[in-house]
């Protein structure tokens, strides 16, 4: 699969950082369909980084691979804060990696709502002996679904670089 050139330098950076660092990386997608995965995988010699990738798309997915509560998900909806950061910390205690990155949101072209509107995306980080940290991206919904999943695995690229190189 080839990625775009700023995808590409965002995950070698990011893969480098995390190496330089000693940090095992895992990653917890849902509408990016493992797409950030994919880019960091995509990097010769990214499994002495990357531990693992879950590609959580249906709640109950969330629910089994990553224990995100289901009182999160019918409170807040999976894409949410709430439901981005568990999904972040539940990679991280499901997984060897030392620091994680999570992604929840609504892609399109349906599912959309005026409270949260195609392009709503949530990324959540989560690191060792923190609590995790989480930020919401409005992207334009009139992008298509690709455009909108392609920005949000950049996005998540750049915030893992960021947390790791902080």
């Amino acid at each position: 699969m080839k990625f775009d050139k700023d995808t590409c330098l965002l995950a070698v950076s990011a893969l480098e950082a995390a190496r330089q660092r000693g940090l095992m990386v895992a990653v917890a997608e849902s509408c990016t369909g493992g797409l950030v995965a994919a880019a960091l995988t995509s990097v010769a010699g990214s499994s002495d980084v990357v531990d693992r990738g879950f590609v959580t798309y249906t709640n109950e997915a969330k629910q089994e691979m990553l224990s995100v509560s289901i009182k999160s998900i019918e409170r807040d909806g999976a894409v949410s804060e709430a439901v981005a950061k568990e999904m972040a910390y539940g990679a991280l205690a499901n997984s060897m990696a030392d620091i994680t990155v999570a992604i929840t949101g609504i892609a399109g072209p349906g599912g959309g709502s005026e409270e949260k509107p195609i392009g709503t995306v949530w990324f959540a980080i989560a690191q060792l002996g923190e609590a995790p940290v989480a930020v919401c991206h409005h992207y334009d919904e009139d992008a298509d679904r690709d455009e909108i999943r392609r920005l949000a695995t950049i996005t998540a690229l750049s915030l893992l670089l960021e947390a790791i190189a902080s």
